[in-house]
């Protein structure tokens, strides 16, 4: 094989992998929708973000070095497109107050050191995701708002045009019936 062959025939493994990558980032699609409708509450808000979501994957597949599995990478995208698009609507509202949002950490996120505890929180968190997913829109929406996207809490009342004690309240009972869910159907399970 000459090296033009070469070239040629590693050209067509990179055009096979990148199509491949593309279908798959395809079928994250409705995943992605549902979670961004629950927090934009807007269809085309939601579409957008996946859509930017999706783009930046595609555009940063160099950087993506399967440590984790592609969708919690482009969710992980996706959660940074969330709090964009949030911030850019506040900017666009005339009489709102600007705060600054300080840095936004991944405490939940950090990464746990062997990989048994690296791949028992990857299930953790499929896990946790299904259950966020069965709460009532309004405790799911709330939840995710400050514990994934980790917005102060004047923030989400803002945006959900809610009282900071109903928030409390509506936090506090996501955390009650995830704690249930977990308790019964993840602990249970990990006790011999």
């Amino acid at each position: 094989m000459t090296k033009s062959e070469r070239n040629e025939h590693a050209r067509h493994v990179d055009m096979a992998i990148d199509i491949t990558r593309a279908r798959d980032l395809d079928a994250l699609r409705p995943a992605l929708l549902r979670i961004a409708r629950l927090h934009l509450r807007n269809d085309a808000w939601a579409a957008d973000a996946v859509s930017e979501t999706l783009l930046a994957a595609l555009e940063n597949k160099t950087v993506f070095e399967a440590r984790s599995k592609l969708k919690t990478w482009v969710v992980g995208i996706l959660k940074h497109k969330i709090i964009d698009s949030f911030r850019s609507r506040k900017r666009e509202e005339p009489l709102a107050d600007s705060e600054d949002d300080g840095g936004l950490e991944d405490g939940i996120f950090k990464e746990w050191a062997t990989p048994e505890s690296q791949l028992s929180r990857n299930q953790f968190f499929e896990i946790l995701e299904i259950f966020v997913q069965q709460l009532p829109a309004a405790q799911g929406r709330i939840f995710l708002m400050r514990e994934w996207l980790d917005l102060p809490t004047d923030e989400i009342c803002n945006e959900l045009s809610i009282t900071a004690t109903n928030a409390g309240v509506l936090l506090h009972r996501a955390r009650l019936r995830l704690r249930e869910c977990l308790q019964l159907k993840w602990f249970q399970n990990l006790t011999p």
